[in-house]
């Protein structure tokens, strides 16, 4: 993975950045130590209504569909001077516990778009469980798709292309690693202490029952 802060590359594994000493802990002390409940889709900045939010859900329930070990979230609001986009994803991601989440799911398996429309900023950030499929130029593409939507404040229609190429590269990922797995294959790490209380965050709440599919797995 690489640092939130200084974008050096870094081990997964690694408590904090060995180039700039980055941690989780820094993260926290900038943005809050407090524990987090949200939604998948929280609209925090309020642009979007309803019709669009049920539009871009209904683009993150695709992939869940496809690709049900992993989940995408979507947050947008005004993150004002305290705004690193990168850094507060990397937070937000560690940090919350999802809602419409059952427990056992990580957030290492999860993929989350930022969006503050006040400082026309946006970001990708993805858990290490993704790092064998998913890069900066992937996330980087899939903001493009977007970025011309956004600049006419269209932000639904900009959510919706930038997971429909993030759907399309997950599937291209898939596809190469049956074909070649050794090539993705990873150790799997012990549960992280970061994401132990957002398990037990999730424990609580309810949890609607899940629609049948025909799961495409990434191997």
């Amino acid at each position: 993975m690489k640092c939130p802060r200084c974008v050096q590359r870094i081990h997964r594994a690694a408590e904090s950045c060995p180039h700039c000493g980055f941690s989780i802990d820094d993260a926290d002390a900038r943005f809050g130590a407090e524990e987090l409940s949200l939604r998948c889709l929280t609209d925090s900045a309020g642009i979007l209504n309803r019709g669009q939010r049920e539009r871009v859900e209904e683009a993150m329930e695709r992939i869940s569909r496809s690709f049900p070990q992993l989940f995408v979230a979507v947050y947008t609001g005004a993150l004002g001077e305290v705004a690193n986009i990168r850094q507060f994803g990397f937070w937000l991601l560690n940090r919350s516990a999802f809602q419409d989440l059952p427990p056992d799911k990580p957030n290492e398996a999860g993929i989350l778009l930022t969006i503050d429309p006040e400082s026309k900023a946006a970001g990708f950030v993805f858990g290490y469980l993704l790092d064998a499929f998913l890069d900066e130029a992937d996330t980087f593409e899939c903001l493009t798709r977007a970025h011309a939507y956004w600049l006419e404040e269209r932000y639904a229609e900009g959510v919706v292309r930038a997971l429909a190429h993030l759907e399309s590269v997950l599937c291209k990922r898939s596809c190469q690693a049956r074909r070649n797995p050794e090539h993705f294959g990873r150790k799997v790490l012990p549960p992280s202490r970061i994401g132990d209380p957002v398990r037990r965050m999730r424990d609580g709440h309810r949890i609607s029952a899940a629609k049948p599919s025909t799961p495409e797995v990434v191997k």
